[in-house]
């Protein structure tokens, strides 16, 4: 037999937890409302938002400034760096740049490689400390029969060419962690424990993870622990719901306003950047929302 008081304590918390998702709902339902985005108040902005690129692939990069900028960002991510003077006009910054020769599957992976990715540092790195922005994308590559030992101490031997130069120009590099299940066959950094140790074993603050939110997930799960315990090894975060890589809303399964506490209980204070494609008749809709469940 339950306790009176026990059961009460318990009808208290399923009260809270029934409105806690009607308000969840309420914001997924959002874009199907007339009410004007700022209706719901302004931003804690506790967490820097950021959005990538594209995702919003049909909208022009001025309007996506414009719009984004109104929606809550401030930032927009997997820019080129000759793009950021059109973010810097709308008050954005760039907060990762992209653009690396052989994109995400020919990587830091192959010895081979090394030169070209070298030569991409030399010439970019300057002119993206010249706008005062502060990070850029790397990727491992796929395996392709690599086996995953050597295909960390490889791209430890080119991140630690790498480093002098964006050391000089006070750049960080981050090689994002995407799952090698559903989106990126054969992908090589592909598990959270892969990530950390090679940036252990590079040995530099101007190289970290991004954590994929998303794409780890699919992979490790236990995303929060693994934020907890790992956090000094992320240098940026991205989002996506799981499954299906959309909007944040009750059709996946992750509750992200519980993983952007653990990252700010880390002392996080970069960006995190909303990495989902959106199904929403209005894309910025969309962006707002999921602007709106990481704000905590």
């Amino acid at each position: 037999m339950t306790h009176p008081i026990a059961r009460r304590s318990a009808l208290k918390k399923a009260a809270a937890g029934a409105l806690a998702i009607a308000a969840t709902r309420g914001l997924a339902n959002h874009h199907q409302d007339s009410e004007p985005m700022e209706k719901s108040g302004p931003l804690k902005r506790n967490i820097h938002h950021s959005a990538c690129r594209w995702c919003y692939g049909k909208l022009e990069l001025e309007e996506l400034c414009v719009r984004g900028k109104e929606a809550g960002l401030e930032a927009i991510d997997l820019v080129n760096w000759d793009e950021i003077p059109i973010l810097k006009k709308h008050g954005l910054a760039a907060s990762l740049v992209w653009g690396v020769p052989g994109g995400i599957t020919k990587g830091l992976n192959r010895l081979e490689n090394h030169d070209e990715i070298l030569n991409y540092f030399e010439d970019v790195t300057p002119k993206v400390a010249a706008e005062d922005m502060k990070r850029i994308i790397v990727f491992s590559g796929n395996r392709d029969g690599l086996d995953d030992e050597q295909g960390l101490e490889n791209c430890r031997i080119g991140l630690e060419r790498i480093m002098p130069i964006v050391e000089k120009h006070k750049i960080q590099v981050v090689m994002e962690l995407l799952n090698s299940k559903r989106n990126h066959a054969d992908y090589q950094c592909d598990h959270t424990s892969w990530g950390v140790e090679l940036v252990k074993q590079v040995g530099s603050e101007n190289f970290k993870m991004l954590y994929d939110i998303y794409h780890m997930q699919i992979m490790d799960g236990d995303v929060i622990d693994t934020i907890r315990e790992n956090h000094q090894y992320f240098g940026h975060y991205h989002t996506g719901g799981v499954p299906g890589r959309n909007e944040l809303d009750e059709t996946q399964e992750l509750y992200y306003p519980a993983i952007m506490k653990a990252i700010l209980e880390t002392g996080f204070d970069g960006y995190v950047a909303q990495e989902f494609v959106p199904t929403w008749e209005d894309p910025i809709e969309a962006l707002a929302h999921g602007i709106r469940v990481c704000d905590v």
